[in-house]
This record gives C-alpha cells, sequence and structure tokens, in this order.
C-alpha cells in the first residue's frame, strides 16, 4: 500500500493510565481505565473511547459516499459506534476482546434502504475491512 496519509501517535506512561499524544499535538490526552473495569474513570478518556470515534468518523465518510453513488441524499445523518470490552470467554487468563456496535441513524429514508446504505458502508470502509474476521461488528440502521 502507498499511504495518502499516516497518523502517528504515541502512547507514554502506564498505558491505559498514562497518556496520548499525536505527532501534530491535536491530540493530548490522558486517560484512566473506566470505573466499569476498576479504574478511576472520572474526566479522562480510554482507547475505546478513542477508537469509538475514529470507527465512527470513518463509517460515517464511507456512508456518505456509498449515499452519493446511489444518489441518495442523507441530509442530517449520524452514526454511533458503541465499542465495548471485556473477557473473550478464555477465563482469567483468556485476555480481553474488542465488540463493535454501529448505528447510522438516516432520516427521511425508509429502513430497507437505510439498511443497505450502512451494508454497503460497512464493506468499503477502512474500519469494518480492517476488523473482519478479527472482532464482532454490528451494523443497524435507523430511520
Amino acid at each position: 500500500m502507498d499511504p495518502l496519509y499516516t497518523a502517528v501517535a504515541t502512547a507514554r506512561g502506564d498505558g491505559r493510565n498514562g497518556e496520548v499524544t499525536s505527532s501534530d499535538g491535536v491530540i493530548d490526552e490522558r486517560l484512566a481505565v473506566p470505573e466499569e473495569m476498576g479504574g478511576p474513570g472520572g474526566e479522562m478518556s480510554n482507547p475505546e473511547q478513542l477508537f469509538a470515534a475514529g470507527y465512527a468518523a470513518c463509517f460515517h465518510s464511507a456512508l456518505q459516499v456509498v449515499a452519493r453513488k446511489a444518489d441518495v441524499a442523507l441530509g442530517s445523518s449520524t452514526v454511533t459506534a458503541e465499542v465495548g470490552i471485556g473477557r473473550n470467554g478464555g477465563g482469567e487468563s483468556g485476555g480481553l476482546d474488542l465488540a463493535v456496535k454501529l448505528i447510522a441513524h438516516l432520516p427521511g429514508l425508509d429502513q430497507d434502504r437505510a439498511g443497505e446504505l450502512a451494508a454497503q458502508a460497512h464493506q468499503v470502509c477502512p474500519y469494518s475491512r480492517a476488523t473482519r474476521g478479527n472482532i464482532q461488528v454490528e451494523v443497524t440502521a435507523t430511520t
């Protein structure tokens, strides 16, 4: 692959209780393990929130591309990504896995058309292609 753009980010400190920065300084976040996972939580971000934000934005772009090709106006569409993290069933030694639920809200479209566009976006979104076969990703469309 010949990259059009390369994002660079660095993590330092104590991993999930550390800090992440982007090479251009736009991202400069302190991280904390969420309370639900036994951490302090609070007003700091975590890797799952950052992944959810990136996936939602990328999927929304893919949705706009497939809608334009189908000559469909999306209007005030949104995409919400819910990224869950949990035990993978292998017990304490099994580690953690991610699961994603993408909700494409496409007001003004009929449900069938909204579902078709969301399914097409899932085929072309780079995040969807990167995660396919690796983690569970559920795509739903609402109108």
